[in-house]
This record gives structure tokens, C-alpha cells and sequence, in this order.
């Protein structure tokens, strides 16, 4: 039976949007009827910045606001749902949300993007051993690619703490020409972020993720200087169609 597919869409909004969009454009379909029923759950306003919450400047744990998110979406009669963005996958939020779930015997199938990630690695690019990372400060300091990546087999590639700071972090914050704020890329911000795979490719990467859901606005390319760019929102995206009716997932 076909699946119903939850977004917790307003972490962030753009992003949210941005996976509803890969998911209808990896749907294999001839009419509008054939698209999958997909419920974007989008209250931003409830949830805590995760980044914030990691780094110790807020108290509040943002896995109890998602984790609510995710059993409305089962209540409303999603089979499957996914969060995008990379941040809510650190441990220390995820695993609340999933300790929330367990405990209001919510059996709705919560997919992990950044394991899901790791599984296309191994699948598309076995013979890729250096994976650079490009992260809000929050996922970079949770190590929440390392913790899947290294037990993989893989080496996760990060950028110099002051370019993940100063530029990075940044291209994704900034309330001025941030992607969070504007929703499309700026100037300043791709630059940001092109210092940022520079850099990452002098330290041998040979791929880079795209580590925050806002980054895929700033990269339509499906590779730089070279180096294949992997989409964690393209990813979760097949991933939740695949759960919901494998019959209908593009090939890819």
C-alpha cells in the first residue's frame, strides 16, 4: 500500500520547499494523479534554531517542537517523513526525537538523512575515500557527518575552523546576504561558500556534500572545480519515495 509522505518543512522554510520540489521531480508520473500525496508541516516559529541550540546558546532542545511536528504529520496519515535539514540529525537532537516518538508509540517511519547520505556514497562512489563537508558551525562541531562517515569506511574533509566561521557559517546566517534570509544565493554568499570548496579540495576531498539544506539554492551545479557535489535534500528525497511506492522512484 502507498505510503503518505510528512515534511517537517520549516526547518528551514526554503529548504523545506526545496525537497518538495526534488520529491515531485524524482516521482515517475504521466499526470497529476500519479504524484505521490505528500503533507508539508511548515511552523518554523516553534522550533529553536538547532545551530544555537548545539553551540550552547540556547537551553531549549529543538528535538521536542520537531518530534511534535513529526506526530502531527503521522496523525494527519503520513507513513514516512523526513526532516530537512542536516543540523536536527545530531545526536543529541535526534535521538530525543526519537525517544519523543517511542514514548507516545508514534510508529511512523522517521528517515535519517545523513545516513541515508552514507548509503548513496557507498553506492555511487565506492571508489571515494576523502568527503569534504560543508555545514552550518552547529553540524560542524556536532560532527554529525564524521559520526556516519568514518564507520563507513570514509574520511570526512572539513573546512579550517575561521572558514567555517568567518564564511561558511555565514553564507547560511547572515541576516543581510545569508541564504537563511534571502532564499536565493547572493554574490557574497557564493563566494563564501566557493572559498569554502577550495578549501576543501586542498585538503583532498574528492567530493563535497552539500551539508545544510539551504546550500542546494546556492549550488545548481551537480559538481565544482571538478568534484562531485552530493545533495542530502536530493537524497532524502528518493529516499521517501522509495518508502512510499518504489514503483514510482525515477531511476537516477
Amino acid at each position: 500500500m502507498e505510503k503518505w509522505i510528512g515534511v517537517v518543512g520549516g526547518v528551514g522554510p526554503y529548504a523545506g520547499i526545496d525537497l518538495l520540489g526534488k520529491i515531485a521531480a524524482q516521482t515517475a508520473v504521466n499526470l497529476d494523479q500519479d504524484h505521490l500525496t505528500v503533507l508539508n508541516w511548515s511552523q518554523p516559529g516553534a522550533i529553536v534554531d538547532r545551530t544555537e541550540f548545539l553551540l550552547g546558546q540556547v537551553n531549549e532542545n529543538p528535538a521536542y517542537a520537531l518530534a511534535a511536528q513529526v506526530m502531527q504529520l503521522a496523525a494527519m496519515g503520513a507513513g514516512v517523513v523526513g526532516i530537512p535539514c542536516n543540523t536536527a540529525h545530531a545526536p543529541r537532537i535526534f535521538k530525543q526525537i526519537q525517544a519523543e516518538l517511542s514514548a507516545a508509540n508514534c510508529d511512523v517511519l522517521l528517515l535519517h538523512m545523513i545516513e541515508e547520505v552514507g548509503r548513496f556514497l557507498q553506492d555511487r562512489l565506492p571508489g571515494v575515500k576523502q568527503i569534504g563537508v560543508l555545514s552550518t558551525t552547529g553540524t560542524y562541531r556536532a560532527g554529525v557527518y564524521v559520526d556516519v562517515l568514518v564507520p563507513l569506511g570514509f574520511t570526512a574533509v572539513l573546512p579550517p575552523f575561521s572558514l567555517q566561521t568567518e564564511k561558511i557559517h555565514p553564507a547560511i546566517y547572515d541576516p543581510t546576504y545569508g541564504l537563511k534570509a534571502c532564499g536565493v544565493v547572493t554574490n557574497q554568499a557564493r563566494d563564501n561558500l566557493l572559498a569554502g570548496t577550495a578549501a576543501l579540495q586542498a585538503a583532498g576531498a574528492e567530493a563535497i556534500i552539500l551539508g545544510c539544506t539551504e546550500l542546494p539554492l546556492a549550488f545548481g551545479e551537480l559538481s565544482t572545480a571538478g568534484l562531485p557535489l552530493i545533495d542530502p535534500t536530493l537524497i532524502l528525497a528518493r529516499a521517501l519515495i522509495r518508502e512510499a511506492n518504489p514503483a514510482k522512484l525515477k531511476p537516477f
